[in-house]
């Protein structure tokens, strides 16, 4: 176990060091964190809503964040080229983000060409928006937990089991992990900090 929380400490830290230099980054990721927070305690009420918590809110502000606003030259505090991180991702680099949010994107658009798509919803002559809405947040939600078991069954072919149930583990724990590391991002956005000195980066 302590190999584990150990592995999961250094997975942490090198997405933290790699991957958010951008205040502006950060501050997304502390909205979305709030909102993948919601969306956790949503599950047990309510998954389809759940679901469009977290693709339209969460999913939405976390990769802006990364897509946008995060720099993507050289990384002089860490000495790595954007290409050698995104090389050495355990998880979804920008390449596997971009397939996995196009396969988002496309679901409405099926279902929508679709209403059965493909045989797994019983089209109705008199579908309403509102069950549109509630089957493509049904597949949203199986996209995300098909994309979560993906890499990581995945990383245990490819890497090892540990890595593959570290990198679960930090996904699901982000959110929480997020709001401890990133609570001061807005504040600190609003003084002109745009990058973080990451002074902490002997931390680990």
């Amino acid at each position: 176990m302590q190999s584990f929380w150990q592995a999961l400490k250094t997975q942490r830290w090198d997405d933290h060091r790699y991957y958010h230099h951008s205040r502006i980054n950060q501050t997304l990721h502390l909205v979305s964190a709030g909102s993948f927070i919601v969306g956790y305690f949503m599950l047990f009420r309510d998954p389809v809503a759940a679901a469009m918590i977290g693709w339209l809110v969460a999913m939405v502000t976390r990769q802006a964040g990364h897509f946008f606003f995060e720099p993507k030259g050289y990384d002089a505090v860490n000495q790595a080229t954007h290409e050698h991180k995104e090389h050495i991702k355990v998880g979804y680099n920008l390449r596997r983000k971009a397939i996995l949010l196009a396969i988002w994107i496309a679901v409405p658009l099926v279902l929508w060409l679709n209403p059965g798509f493909f045989g797994l919803f019983t089209p109705q002559r008199s579908a309403t928006f509102s069950q549109f809405v509630r089957h493509t947040g049904q597949l949203w939600l199986a996209v995300g937990v098909g994309g979560l078991v993906f890499r990581t069954l995945q990383l245990c072919i490819i890497r090892d089991l540990q890595t593959g149930l570290v990198w679960l583990t930090k996904i699901l724990t982000d959110p929480f992990h997020d709001v401890m590391l990133y609570h001061k991002a807005p504040l600190r956005l609003l003084r002109g900090e745009l990058i973080d000195p990451m002074i902490d980066r002997h931390a680990a």
